[in-house]
């Protein structure tokens, strides 16, 4: 029988996983995670659990909300760049949007980060831009999990998911149900790609068009690492004070599947939404990814938001006065369709 005793004495960072570089990242995260608490927030950052007390004596009947989300391949940009502070707050406006399209009001978060090899400084970079959505969102970072896996993820690499709860009155909770024939659809535009069409983009990019992230895109005017690292929109600040003020019939946050993909999952059977497709600028970013990969035009509409981020499905009557409203100097919103009878659940035009 072979001598299967190993000649030098093991350890678990000799196995990889760094107990100490754990300790030093959880030290520079318990002041970023501090920075988003407010009064309700019972514990900081060590327990087993995150303790949240909310104040929700104003709701009459208070219903949960919640959702999990990560960034996707956008990540790899982060790899390549060495960029690290973005994504996180890239997750946060994500997961923040996904639970505002029902009218909740996000009441905090946690994250989740697995890792091949613990880099305190990574680390802390992730947290930052997690705290800093955190912090504009007026939502607390009550917790989360890091964990240094360097058998499941390939050197320098990392994966990022968040988890969110929030809170909305049951008789305003918003689910499209509401939505009639006449109905206007508003759109607010996207600041690019925010976290989704990536493995497309990196093709199109990297692959096809040959180009490095520090390369300058003279159609752009900036590199294309900066492009494609702009910081998923966080939608809060302007829908907060229309719910408070009209009735939103339905929201969508327009992620993956693009426009047609998650408007349709709020238009009720038997109507159709039709959206004129020139009613907004097209952004030099999806002109360019699409004029430099050859796609076509349902293609691009099915894998980014092609400049519309966020869609409010209103009535006519407060359509007006909705646009009104969001008519600021830096803040723009377009008509970008109506809500007709029809099967098709929504039709670009």
């Amino acid at each position: 029988m072979r001598d299967s005793t190993p000649k030098s004495k093991l350890s678990y960072a000799k196995a990889g996983v760094d107990i100490r570089a754990g300790e030093e990242a959880v030290n520079r995260i318990k002041k970023l995670a501090a920075a988003t608490f407010n009064k309700q927030v019972l514990t900081g950052l060590g327990a087993f659990g995150g303790f949240f007390k909310p104040d929700i004596s104003e709701l009459k009947t208070p219903v949960f909300v919640s959702s999990t989300d990560s960034v996707g391949t956008k990540l790899k940009l982060a790899f390549l760049t060495g960029k690290h502070d973005t994504v996180g707050e890239d997750l946060v406006n994500h997961c923040v949007n996904d639970i505002l399209v029902h009218g909740a009001r996000a009441l905090f978060f946690l994250d989740y980060i697995g890792i091949n090899k613990l880099k305190p400084e990574v680390i802390a970079e992730l947290v930052e831009g997690l705290s800093r959505g955190c912090r504009k969102a007026g939502v607390a970072l009550v917790g989360g999990e890091t964990a240094e896996l360097s058998d499941l993820y390939q050197p320098d690499e990392y994966d990022l998911a968040g988890f969110i709860v929030g809170v909305v009155d049951e008789k305003k909770i918003i689910d499209g149900s509401t939505i009639r024939e006449g109905d206007v659809c508003i759109g607010l535009p996207s600041n690019g790609l925010h976290t989704n069409g990536y493995t497309l983009a990196r093709k199109i990019v990297f692959d096809v068009a040959g180009l490095k992230p520090g390369d300058l895109v003279g159609e752009l005017g900036i590199t294309v690492a900066d492009t494609l690292m702009k910081v998923h929109a966080c939608y809060a600040p302007i829908i907060h004070p229309l719910l408070d003020k009209f009735d939103i019939h339905g929201m969508a946050h327009i992620t993956g599947g693009g426009i047609p993909g998650n408007l349709k999952r709020i238009i009720p059977e038997g109507l159709s939404a039709e959206i004129n497709r020139r009613s907004w600028p097209n952004l030099p970013v999806f002109e360019f990814l699409q004029k430099t990969g050859n796609i076509e035009g349902a293609e691009m509409f099915s894998a980014f938001n092609m400049g519309i981020g966020y869609i409010i499905v209103v009535s006519v009557d407060d359509a007006d006065k909705i646009m009104a409203d969001l008519a600021q100097p830096e803040q723009q919103a377009y008509r970008i369709g109506h809500v007709t009878r029809g099967d098709e659940k929504v039709r670009l035009v």
